[in-house]
């Protein structure tokens, strides 16, 4: 049976694993931040990756699955490139949430399910309806709204999450190619683990090394390590397992929902009116991106199936 048929089982699941993933990763914007007051970006990423990983591992050794780690030889270049963009991804992005509100910082990462689509459509081959163009457009505007006037201020920020979200659509499409032949724990692993050596000895080289820090503010970045970059993965990794990429990116849009009250709740902190407004025109645009293209793959298959 095709994982992707839309089977009730398969929906519950796809459901499931996606909406548990994104909640999950919701708590990485909140957490690295208050993490982030005591770490340099660098050293952070390192401890960050690197507990995600070893979180990884415990997860593989308890259940048995230490055979998986021996990679096939059609997947290992594929999974050398998704370490690499989660480094090149890891580094921008805590560096641009360092300089960000974590909640505008969210919304922002709302440009990942264009991204997504557009990737599809260039390596993929898949089309793009004029339609889409709207609520992409929508996108822009809100991000413009978020930033007019205060560019000098988030622009480095805004800037450097952007390429952050470039490297993450990266990550995304490789893991959904690779999903059959990897196993989401065993992918996760690697892809952490490759990180964290990337960034550590970019750390090194660069003497970027900080780990005289409060015991705080390491239980933080290790808890959350674990909860995000570790089982948040691989719940959105086996999600894919049952849906397709654009119909779980649609459920990772809500993010910015979870992040919104965590932030208030732990941080006190809430983006500022126009940030909130451009951030919520942006959300509104990334839903509407979302179902327009959810529905034009329902119709494709539908078509298939006819």
């Amino acid at each position: 049976m095709n994982p992707n048929t839309d089977t009730p089982f398969n929906v519950f699941k796809g459901l499931f694993y996606s909406l548990g993933g994104a909640i999950l990763l919701s708590t990485t914007w909140v957490i690295g931040k208050y993490a982030m007051d005591g770490f340099n970006v660098e050293t952070f990423v390192v401890v960050w990756m690197s507990s995600a990983a070893a979180g990884a591992l415990v997860i593989i050794v308890v259940t048995g699955q230490t055979a998986r780690l021996a990679l096939p030889g059609n997947a290992v270049s594929g999974i050398l490139l998704l370490g690499l963009a989660t480094g090149a991804g890891m580094i921008t992005g805590w560096a641009g949430l360092k300089r960000l509100d974590p909640s505008f910082s969210a919304f922002i990462w709302r440009l990942l399910p264009v991204l997504g689509i557009l990737f599809g459509v260039i390596f993929l081959r898949e089309k793009m309806t004029t339609l889409e163009l709207l609520p992409m457009a929508v996108m822009f505007v809100g991000g413009c709204l978020g930033t007019i006037g205060r560019w000098h201020i988030v622009g480095t920020g805004v800037v450097l999450t952007l390429f952050a979200c470039c490297a993450s659509a990266v990550q995304l499409l490789i893991a959904k190619i690779k999903v059959t032949q990897v196993h989401p724990t065993i992918m996760v692993f690697y892809r952490n683990g490759i990180a964290a050596v990337l960034m550590g000895a970019w750390m090194i080289l660069t003497g970027k090394a900080e780990l005289h820090v409060d015991w705080s503010y390491w239980l933080a970045t290790i808890l959350g390590a674990f909860i995000g970059p570790c089982a948040g993965f691989i719940l959105t990794f086996r999600s894919y397992h049952y849906w397709e990429l654009s119909r779980a990116s649609m459920v990772m849009t809500m993010q910015p929902l979870f992040v919104l009250p965590l932030a208030y709740l732990f941080l006190d902190k809430l983006p500022d009116p126009k940030e909130l407004l451009g951030g919520s025109i942006i959300l509104v645009g990334a839903f509407w991106l979302a179902y327009i293209h959810l529905r034009k793959k329902n119709k494709g298959h539908i078509a298939a199936s006819g």
